[in-house]
Protein backbone atom coordinates (compact mmCIF):
# COMPACT_ATOMS: atom_id res chain seq x y z
CA UNK A 1 0.00 0.00 0.00
CA UNK A 2 1.30 3.42 -0.97
CA UNK A 3 0.34 4.83 2.42
CA UNK A 4 2.75 5.75 5.24
CA UNK A 5 2.66 3.53 8.31
CA UNK A 6 1.67 6.38 10.62
CA UNK A 7 -1.35 7.08 8.43
CA UNK A 8 -2.39 3.43 8.47
CA UNK A 9 -2.10 3.28 12.25
CA UNK A 10 -3.91 6.60 12.62
CA UNK A 11 -6.93 5.20 10.77
CA UNK A 12 -6.96 2.10 12.97
CA UNK A 13 -6.94 4.25 16.11
CA UNK A 14 -9.66 6.54 14.75
CA UNK A 15 -11.95 3.61 14.01
CA UNK A 16 -11.39 2.23 17.50
CA UNK A 17 -12.19 5.59 19.07
CA UNK A 18 -15.44 5.82 17.14
CA UNK A 19 -16.41 2.20 17.89
CA UNK A 20 -15.77 2.47 21.62
CA UNK A 21 -17.29 5.94 21.93
CA UNK A 22 -20.50 4.87 20.22
CA UNK A 23 -20.70 1.57 22.10
CA UNK A 24 -20.33 3.42 25.39
CA UNK A 25 -22.93 6.03 24.40
CA UNK A 26 -25.34 3.22 23.49
CA UNK A 27 -24.99 1.68 26.93
CA UNK A 28 -25.09 4.96 28.85
CA UNK A 29 -28.15 6.18 26.95
CA UNK A 30 -29.92 2.89 27.59
CA UNK A 31 -29.11 3.29 31.30
CA UNK A 32 -30.87 6.66 31.32
CA UNK A 33 -27.76 8.77 31.89
CA UNK A 34 -28.21 10.98 28.79
CA UNK A 35 -31.10 13.23 27.77
CA UNK A 36 -32.51 13.72 24.28
CA UNK A 37 -31.83 11.50 21.27
CA UNK A 38 -28.71 9.82 19.94
CA UNK A 39 -28.12 8.45 16.43
CA UNK A 40 -25.20 6.04 16.49
CA UNK A 41 -22.47 5.50 13.88
CA UNK A 42 -21.67 1.89 14.77
CA UNK A 43 -20.67 -0.07 11.67
CA UNK A 44 -19.75 3.00 9.60
CA UNK A 45 -16.41 3.79 11.24
CA UNK A 46 -14.31 3.32 8.10
CA UNK A 47 -16.01 6.18 6.25
CA UNK A 48 -15.22 8.93 8.75
CA UNK A 49 -11.74 7.58 9.50
CA UNK A 50 -10.75 7.15 5.86
CA UNK A 51 -12.16 10.47 4.69
CA UNK A 52 -10.76 12.62 7.50
CA UNK A 53 -7.35 10.94 7.27
CA UNK A 54 -7.13 12.40 3.76
CA UNK A 55 -7.51 15.97 5.07
CA UNK A 56 -5.05 18.55 6.35
CA UNK A 57 -5.55 20.16 9.77
CA UNK A 58 -6.89 23.40 8.25
CA UNK A 59 -9.44 21.63 6.04
CA UNK A 60 -13.08 21.59 7.08
CA UNK A 61 -15.99 19.18 7.34
CA UNK A 62 -19.75 19.37 7.65
CA UNK A 63 -21.57 16.60 9.46
CA UNK A 64 -25.04 15.13 10.01
CA UNK A 65 -27.42 14.02 12.76
CA UNK A 66 -25.28 10.84 12.89
CA UNK A 67 -22.12 12.82 13.42
CA UNK A 68 -20.12 11.52 16.39
CA UNK A 69 -17.78 9.56 14.13
CA UNK A 70 -17.05 12.55 11.92
CA UNK A 71 -16.26 14.75 14.92
CA UNK A 72 -13.88 12.20 16.43
CA UNK A 73 -12.16 11.55 13.09
CA UNK A 74 -11.53 15.30 12.60
CA UNK A 75 -9.88 15.53 16.02
CA UNK A 76 -12.77 16.25 18.36
CA UNK A 77 -12.18 16.01 22.10
CA UNK A 78 -14.08 13.01 23.48
CA UNK A 79 -14.36 14.67 26.90
CA UNK A 80 -16.16 17.71 25.51
CA UNK A 81 -18.26 15.51 23.24
CA UNK A 82 -19.36 13.28 26.07
CA UNK A 83 -20.11 16.30 28.27
CA UNK A 84 -22.33 17.71 25.52
CA UNK A 85 -24.24 14.45 25.31
CA UNK A 86 -24.73 14.59 29.08
CA UNK A 87 -26.07 18.13 28.80
CA UNK A 88 -23.22 19.60 30.82
CA UNK A 89 -21.78 23.12 30.75
CA UNK A 90 -18.34 21.80 29.72
CA UNK A 91 -19.67 20.36 26.48
CA UNK A 92 -18.80 21.67 23.04
CA UNK A 93 -22.06 23.62 22.86
CA UNK A 94 -22.39 24.23 26.62
CA UNK A 95 -25.36 21.81 26.63
CA UNK A 96 -27.31 23.76 24.00
CA UNK A 97 -26.63 21.48 21.04
CA UNK A 98 -26.60 17.93 22.29
CA UNK A 99 -25.70 14.97 20.14
CA UNK A 100 -26.75 16.42 16.78
CA UNK A 101 -25.10 19.85 16.78
CA UNK A 102 -21.49 19.50 17.93
CA UNK A 103 -19.17 22.04 16.28
CA UNK A 104 -15.62 23.29 16.68
CA UNK A 105 -14.51 25.73 13.96
CA UNK A 106 -10.98 25.75 15.41
CA UNK A 107 -10.68 22.12 14.26
CA UNK A 108 -12.46 22.73 10.97
CA UNK A 109 -15.66 21.13 12.26
CA UNK A 110 -18.35 23.42 10.87
CA UNK A 111 -21.09 21.59 12.69
CA UNK A 112 -23.18 18.47 12.87
CA UNK A 113 -26.75 19.11 11.80
CA UNK A 114 -30.15 17.77 12.80
CA UNK A 115 -31.75 18.69 9.45
CA UNK A 116 -31.38 16.10 6.70
CA UNK A 117 -29.38 17.57 3.82
CA UNK A 118 -28.66 20.87 5.58
CA UNK A 119 -24.90 20.36 5.68
CA UNK A 120 -24.63 20.33 1.88
CA UNK A 121 -25.17 24.08 1.32
CA UNK A 122 -22.90 24.88 4.26
CA UNK A 123 -20.12 22.81 2.71
CA UNK A 124 -20.62 24.49 -0.64
CA UNK A 125 -20.46 27.87 1.09
CA UNK A 126 -17.22 26.86 2.77
CA UNK A 127 -15.87 25.86 -0.62
CA UNK A 128 -16.86 29.22 -2.07
CA UNK A 129 -15.15 30.96 0.85
CA UNK A 130 -11.97 28.98 0.28
CA UNK A 131 -11.92 29.83 -3.41
CA UNK A 132 -12.63 33.54 -2.99
CA UNK A 133 -10.17 33.94 -0.13
CA UNK A 134 -7.60 31.61 -1.73
CA UNK A 135 -6.99 29.71 1.49
CA UNK A 136 -6.36 26.36 -0.19
CA UNK A 137 -8.76 24.64 2.21
CA UNK A 138 -10.85 21.68 1.12
CA UNK A 139 -14.22 20.79 2.65
CA UNK A 140 -15.53 17.25 3.03
CA UNK A 141 -19.31 17.12 3.24
CA UNK A 142 -20.73 14.01 4.91
CA UNK A 143 -24.36 13.23 4.12
CA UNK A 144 -26.62 10.20 4.00
CA UNK A 145 -28.42 8.37 1.21
CA UNK A 146 -31.70 10.01 2.19
CA UNK A 147 -30.16 13.47 1.85
CA UNK A 148 -29.22 12.69 -1.75
CA UNK A 149 -32.94 12.97 -2.58
CA UNK A 150 -33.24 16.44 -1.08
CA UNK A 151 -33.22 19.62 -3.15
CA UNK A 152 -30.26 20.86 -1.13
CA UNK A 153 -28.10 18.09 -2.58
CA UNK A 154 -28.78 19.06 -6.18
CA UNK A 155 -28.51 22.80 -5.56
CA UNK A 156 -25.28 22.54 -3.58
CA UNK A 157 -23.54 20.16 -5.97
CA UNK A 158 -24.64 22.20 -9.00
CA UNK A 159 -23.15 25.39 -7.56
CA UNK A 160 -19.92 23.63 -6.59
CA UNK A 161 -19.64 22.17 -10.08
CA UNK A 162 -20.37 25.47 -11.80
CA UNK A 163 -17.68 27.31 -9.85
CA UNK A 164 -15.14 24.44 -9.46
CA UNK A 165 -15.33 24.66 -5.68
CA UNK A 166 -12.96 22.61 -3.48
CA UNK A 167 -15.57 20.29 -1.94
CA UNK A 168 -15.67 16.50 -1.65
CA UNK A 169 -19.22 15.21 -1.18
CA UNK A 170 -19.11 11.93 0.75
CA UNK A 171 -22.42 10.06 0.71
CA UNK A 172 -22.70 7.47 3.48
CA UNK A 173 -25.14 5.04 1.90
CA UNK A 174 -26.23 2.85 4.81
CA UNK A 175 -29.25 1.64 2.81
CA UNK A 176 -31.93 3.23 4.97
CA UNK A 177 -33.36 6.71 5.34
CA UNK A 178 -34.87 6.36 8.83
CA UNK A 179 -36.93 3.19 8.18
CA UNK A 180 -37.22 3.47 4.40
CA UNK A 181 -35.06 1.21 2.26
CA UNK A 182 -33.45 3.47 -0.30
CA UNK A 183 -33.85 1.13 -3.26
CA UNK A 184 -37.62 1.60 -2.87
CA UNK A 185 -37.45 5.36 -3.38
CA UNK A 186 -34.55 5.76 -5.83
CA UNK A 187 -34.35 4.46 -9.39
CA UNK A 188 -30.56 4.40 -9.68
CA UNK A 189 -28.42 1.73 -8.07
CA UNK A 190 -25.47 4.01 -7.35
CA UNK A 191 -25.96 7.50 -5.93
CA UNK A 192 -22.52 8.25 -7.37
CA UNK A 193 -24.06 8.09 -10.87
CA UNK A 194 -25.81 11.38 -10.14
CA UNK A 195 -22.44 13.11 -10.53
CA UNK A 196 -22.81 12.75 -14.31
CA UNK A 197 -25.61 15.31 -14.29
CA UNK A 198 -23.22 17.91 -12.89
CA UNK A 199 -20.16 17.08 -14.95
CA UNK A 200 -18.04 16.02 -12.00
CA UNK A 201 -16.34 12.72 -11.07
CA UNK A 202 -18.48 10.23 -9.16
CA UNK A 203 -17.44 6.89 -7.77
CA UNK A 204 -18.81 4.25 -5.42
CA UNK A 205 -16.52 2.46 -2.96
CA UNK A 206 -16.81 -0.16 -0.24
CA UNK A 207 -17.55 2.00 2.80
CA UNK A 208 -16.41 -0.78 5.13
CA UNK A 209 -12.90 -0.74 3.63
CA UNK A 210 -11.02 2.16 5.21
CA UNK A 211 -8.23 1.94 2.62
CA UNK A 212 -10.70 2.21 -0.26
CA UNK A 213 -12.34 5.23 1.37
CA UNK A 214 -9.01 6.89 2.13
CA UNK A 215 -7.60 6.41 -1.39
CA UNK A 216 -10.77 7.71 -3.04
CA UNK A 217 -10.89 10.73 -0.75
CA UNK A 218 -7.16 11.41 -1.04
CA UNK A 219 -7.47 11.66 -4.81
CA UNK A 220 -10.62 13.80 -4.58
CA UNK A 221 -9.05 16.13 -2.01
CA UNK A 222 -5.95 16.53 -4.16
CA UNK A 223 -8.12 17.30 -7.18
CA UNK A 224 -10.11 19.88 -5.22
CA UNK A 225 -6.99 21.54 -3.82
CA UNK A 226 -5.58 21.89 -7.32
CA UNK A 227 -8.65 23.89 -8.34
CA UNK A 228 -10.25 21.13 -10.44
CA UNK A 229 -13.56 21.15 -8.62
CA UNK A 230 -15.70 18.80 -6.56
CA UNK A 231 -16.11 15.03 -6.48
CA UNK A 232 -19.02 12.84 -5.36
CA UNK A 233 -17.98 9.69 -3.48
CA UNK A 234 -20.57 7.13 -2.41
CA UNK A 235 -19.48 4.88 0.46
CA UNK A 236 -21.63 1.75 0.68
CA UNK A 237 -21.97 0.80 4.32
CA UNK A 238 -24.56 -0.10 6.97
CA UNK A 239 -25.64 1.19 10.36
CA UNK A 240 -25.82 -1.56 12.93
CA UNK A 241 -28.32 0.22 15.14
CA UNK A 242 -31.75 1.58 14.31
CA UNK A 243 -32.16 5.17 13.15
CA UNK A 244 -32.11 6.37 16.77
CA UNK A 245 -31.56 4.60 20.06
CA UNK A 246 -34.77 3.26 21.53
CA UNK A 247 -36.48 2.79 18.18
CA UNK A 248 -37.94 -0.71 17.64
CA UNK A 249 -36.20 -2.52 14.77
CA UNK A 250 -39.30 -3.58 12.83
CA UNK A 251 -38.13 -2.88 9.28
CA UNK A 252 -34.91 -4.89 8.93
CA UNK A 253 -34.53 -8.66 8.86
CA UNK A 254 -32.21 -9.96 11.62
CA UNK A 255 -30.34 -11.93 8.95
CA UNK A 256 -29.57 -8.71 7.09
CA UNK A 257 -28.13 -7.02 10.16
CA UNK A 258 -26.10 -10.12 11.02
CA UNK A 259 -24.66 -10.34 7.50
CA UNK A 260 -23.51 -6.72 7.58
CA UNK A 261 -21.99 -7.10 11.04
CA UNK A 262 -19.92 -9.96 9.66
CA UNK A 263 -18.48 -7.46 7.14
CA UNK A 264 -17.45 -5.07 9.90
CA UNK A 265 -14.54 -2.75 9.11
CA UNK A 266 -12.17 -2.89 12.10
CA UNK A 267 -11.20 -6.52 12.74
CA UNK A 268 -10.15 -7.25 9.11
CA UNK A 269 -8.15 -4.03 9.00
CA UNK A 270 -6.35 -4.91 12.22
CA UNK A 271 -5.47 -8.33 10.79
CA UNK A 272 -4.21 -6.72 7.59
CA UNK A 273 -1.93 -4.34 9.49
CA UNK A 274 -0.52 -7.19 11.55
CA UNK A 275 -0.06 -9.48 8.53
CA UNK A 276 1.83 -6.74 6.68
CA UNK A 277 4.08 -6.00 9.62
CA UNK A 278 2.68 -2.53 10.30
CA UNK A 279 1.65 -3.51 13.84
CA UNK A 280 2.28 -6.35 16.23
CA UNK A 281 -0.54 -7.96 18.21
CA UNK A 282 0.80 -6.27 21.32
CA UNK A 283 0.91 -2.84 19.68
CA UNK A 284 -2.64 -3.21 18.36
CA UNK A 285 -3.85 -4.22 21.83
CA UNK A 286 -2.01 -1.30 23.42
CA UNK A 287 -3.66 1.19 21.05
CA UNK A 288 -7.10 -0.18 21.93
CA UNK A 289 -6.35 -0.15 25.66
CA UNK A 290 -5.29 3.50 25.41
CA UNK A 291 -8.54 4.35 23.60
CA UNK A 292 -10.60 2.66 26.32
CA UNK A 293 -8.67 4.54 29.00
CA UNK A 294 -9.31 7.88 27.26
CA UNK A 295 -12.99 7.03 26.98
CA UNK A 296 -13.20 6.15 30.68
CA UNK A 297 -11.71 9.57 31.41
CA UNK A 298 -14.25 11.22 29.09
CA UNK A 299 -17.19 9.59 30.86
CA UNK A 300 -15.81 10.55 34.27
CA UNK A 301 -15.31 14.13 33.05
CA UNK A 302 -18.89 14.32 31.79
CA UNK A 303 -20.37 12.87 34.95
CA UNK A 304 -18.42 15.26 37.18
CA UNK A 305 -19.04 18.37 35.07
CA UNK A 306 -21.65 20.88 36.25
CA UNK A 307 -25.02 21.45 34.66
CA UNK A 308 -25.41 24.86 33.00
CA UNK A 309 -26.74 27.67 35.16
CA UNK A 310 -30.27 28.86 34.25
CA UNK A 311 -29.05 32.41 33.61
CA UNK A 312 -26.85 31.13 30.75
CA UNK A 313 -29.85 29.89 28.74
CA UNK A 314 -29.76 32.75 26.24
CA UNK A 315 -25.98 33.08 25.99
CA UNK A 316 -24.03 31.98 22.90
CA UNK A 317 -27.11 31.63 20.73
CA UNK A 318 -25.97 34.19 18.16
CA UNK A 319 -22.56 35.30 16.94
Amino acid sequence: MDIPRDKLVQMYELMLKIRHFESRVRDLFAAGEMPGFVHLYLGEEAVAAGACAALEEDDTITSTHRGHGHIIAKGGDMKRMMAELYGKATGYNKAKGGSMHIADPSLGILGANGIVGAGLPIATGAGMSSKLRETGRVTVCFFGDGASNQGTFHEAVNIASAFDLPVVYVCENNEYGVGTRQCDVRNVEDIADRAVGYGIPGLAVDGNDVIAVYEACREAVSRAREGRGPTLIECKTYRWQCHFEGEPDTYRAPEEVKAWKEREPIAPYRSKLIDQGMLTEEEADAIEAKVVEELDEAVAFARQSPLPEPETALQDLWA
